[in-house]
């Protein structure tokens, strides 16, 4: 088939990428210099999977700033979601696309993280092993493995605004799970704040706002709720964020120099491990049992 993918963003990149392994697809983008780096087989975002599928799969794809010209013989267009959110109407316009697949989809993949958060915050309390559970209630094929490891909660450019956005649809529906879903996130990183306010730091570091390992995207991470929770006590909180290029972040100091962040910071917050921290565990708070995103 041929498909025409409006935007070269996170969204837009990898299901660009993922479907010209099996179809013609052309990706459309407003700027002309991401255009030229797909079309020379270089990801526009730093992005582990979508570099490595660029660099080595075969791929029917091209990119282009026409796309009157791509639309127009494509069998299907790829339109990345509205994101005009009004958090005062708790609504978003979501009047040029048919949504429900999407808002549904991804409601079950953060009730299935709000799940095992809320597993590993019952453990943590009543000081059990977390892991041990969690492999043991994953060993149920129903269950399964995937979407099991704990974090800060769950974040990024879709999950929060999607659970948000069918909460607002049930406004006039009988649910309780829904709601629950979005407030679970909140509760979670109420939790995490709390667990790290109790050591009394004087600076709090937090090492990477993006959501993953090998991205510089940090739109929505959770650890981000979790330093707000900090600094509203009164708490210094430094952030190491290579991929940022401002010196401050919401008023605090990104530091860029590693050696210095890991001396200066009492307690490292980290929604996912990494090998930069390994020398200084006694310092750091993570949840990250299976060291992946």
């Amino acid at each position: 088939m041929k498909i025409a993918v409006a935007g070269i963003g996170y969204v837009g990149l990898s299901v660009a990428v993922l479907l010209s392994q099996h179809n013609k697809v052309t990706a459309v983008d407003i700027i002309q210099e991401k255009v030229e780096m797909i079309n020379s087989r270089k990801s526009p975002i730093v992005d582990k999977e979508a570099e490595e599928y660029l660099a080595a799969k075969e791929l029917d794809l091209i990119a282009t700033t026409d796309g009157d010209a791509a639309y127009k013989d494509a069998d299907y267009v790829v339109i990345s979601t509205p994101t005009n959110y009004d958090p005062e109407k708790n609504y978003f316009d979501t009047s040029s696309v048919a949504e429900a697949v999407k808002l549904f989809a991804n409601t079950y993949l953060a009730l299935r993280v709000a799940y095992f958060n809320e597993l590993d915050t019952y453990a943590e309390v009543r000081g059990l092993d977390t892991k041990a559970i969690i492999e043991g209630v994953c060993l149920d094929p129903r269950i399964g493995s995937h979407y099991n490891n704990p974090s800060f909660g769950y974040g990024g450019y879709c999950l929060p605004k999607d659970t948000k956005q069918l909460r607002a649809n049930y406004a006039d529906v009988p649910q309780n799970l829904i709601s629950a879903i979005v407030e679970a996130n909140g509760t979670r990183k109420d939790f995490i704040a709390d667990q790290i306010i109790a050591r009394q730091p004087q600076i709090v570091g937090v090492y990477r706002l993006t959501m993953k390992a090998d991205s510089d995207n940090f739109r929505q991470s959770s650890i981000q709720g979790v330093m707000k929770r900090i600094k509203a006590k009164g708490i210094e909180v430094v952030i190491y964020e290579p991929a940022m290029k401002e010196d401050r972040f919401f008023n605090s100091r990104v530091i860029r120099d590693l050696r210095e962040f890991k001396e200066i910071s009492d307690v490292i917050i980290a929604n996912r491990y990494s090998e930069d921290t390994s020398d200084v565990l006694d310092k750091v708070y993570t949840r990250d049992l299976y060291f992946r995103d």
